[in-house]
């Protein structure tokens, strides 16, 4: 399995940032061969951290460009910064 941790700065309405992911990008990442997993998390102090869980990288790295469009699309005015990434091999879970 792979993992990607992506971390928002700066957000200006988690709340509304909450809503739109909740309603619009899960349906879409759902869609993504090999989905596992998505959180979103409000980490408090304008920083949200979104986890995706998918069975192999392929489907890890269109999460990234389907994150990338929606944000564009969708949230770039809650989200003024881009994310800081980090992608890998899940090695322990339970």
């Amino acid at each position: 399995m792979y993992a990607v941790v992506r971390r928002y700065e700066g957000v200006t309405e988690p709340a509304e940032a909450g809503r739109r992911v909740h309603d619009g990008f899960v349906t879409l990442l759902r869609q993504v061969p090999g989905f596992v997993a998505y959180y979103w998390v409000d980490a408090g102090g304008g920083v949200m951290v979104s986890t995706s869980v998918f069975q192999d990288r392929a489907g890890a790295e269109e999460s990234n460009h389907r994150a990338a469009d929606f944000v564009r699309d969708h949230l770039a005015s809650l989200l003024p910064n881009p994310p800081q990434v980090t992608a890998g091999e899940v090695v322990a879970h339970s």
